[in-house]
């Protein structure tokens, strides 16, 4: 990892330029910056100074400078010549997930890409929590922090937030950290994150996938409500096929979309331990990807628990709803740090 000076970040974007930022988030700011090997980088700029935020900037160079994956940013280099360190990161110039599924109409995603996007995310994602040097969970997955190459791979980003832990760990009690519509509401209530933690959240982007709601939406007109709690009570009900984005549809990707439909489902237990690994989620997604699983075939279930939960929930009529009503109260009455 290369230590660059303040001056070859500020010529390689202008000073920082406001008509150079790419984006940002409560960690900091992003910029597009040109090295002078012509090298076209993303550069973060935390916006305030306070010991968090270095904290959180200097475990996120711990952290990248320790993993090697292609769908996760690469972190080039870093200057410590300001009060927070300055991270220079692979350019990636597709933008997020999160803009095409919901910003970007004209053009959107293949529902053949949306599985992919999927499954790179979900190698990703099993590749930190148990093939890293060291266990690592991202407590921040979201659609926004996927981004997308210009062929459409997907790359793991922002691990400001993220927590290293011996993998003999298995769980340790944090302050909160997450994104409304996206946070365990598990670990919301017993602060004790655990690598499931990172699974209820991309259920939450299997989810999107599907039906292409925003995480948080208004039902209704007035009534605002998690895609989460919404998404579960629908399918337990039989009723996927009313949210359902119709462009899945039209493109043959129905029974496939029952399938992830069915793993989303599991991935947002309300108990940690009847969620499916994320190996256990590349599996089966990487079965939807060769065409071997489908709905009505004989699979080998997730997990034995999301087993139990799944036979359960049949035999209580309406329980999918009552089960929620937990995550509707935090979303409806709290705020959650970014």
């Amino acid at each position: 990892m290369k230590i660059f000076s303040l001056e070859e970040l500020e010529q390689a974007t202008n000073k920082f330029d406001r008509n150079r930022i790419l984006g940002g988030g409560g960690h900091g700011t992003v910029y597009k910056g040109i090295l002078y090997d012509q090298r076209v980088v993303a550069i973060k700029k935390s916006k305030i100074v306070v010991q968090r935020e270095i904290d959180q900037f200097i475990n996120e160079v711990v952290i990248l400078s320790q993993t090697r994956h292609r769908n996760v940013v690469k972190l080039f280099g870093c200057c410590l010549e300001t009060e927070v360190p300055l991270l220079v990161y692979e350019f990636i110039s597709n933008g997020t997930l999160s803009y095409h599924l919901h910003r970007q109409i004209e053009n959107p995603l293949s529902w053949k890409d949306r599985s992919r996007i999927a499954l790179e995310t979900a190698r990703a994602i099993a590749y930190l929590h148990s093939a890293a040097s060291i266990s690592v969970f991202h407590r921040d997955i979201k659609s926004e922090n996927i981004l997308l190459t210009d062929n459409l791979t997907a790359k793991v980003s922002d691990f400001g937030a993220s927590r290293s832990i011996s993998v003999d760990d298995t769980g340790i009690l944090t302050g909160i950290q997450g994104t409304h519509g996206y946070l365990d509401p598990e670990y919301y209530y017993t602060s004790r994150l655990t690598e499931k933690s990172d699974v209820y959240s991309f259920g939450v982007i299997l989810a999107e996938l599907i039906t292409r709601i925003k995480p948080v939406f208004s039902y209704h007109s007035s009534e605002v409500t998690s895609l989460a709690s919404h998404f579960v009570s629908m399918r337990r009900n039989n009723r996927l096929l009313d949210v359902l984005d119709p462009q899945i549809v039209e493109e043959g990707g129905a029974e496939d979309a029952e399938v992830i439909a069915k793993l989303a489902e599991a991935c947002l237990g309300l108990k940690g331990e009847e969620r499916p690994t994320m190996r256990q989620v590349e599996t089966k997604l990487e079965d939807v990807q060769g065409s071997k699983v489908h709905p009505n075939s004989q699979t080998t279930r997730i997990s034995q628990n999301a087993q139990k939960d799944e036979s359960a929930s049949r035999n209580k009529s309406g329980e999918g709803t009552r089960q929620y009503s937990l995550e509707k109260e935090f979303i409806q009455s709290s705020e959650i740090p970014r």
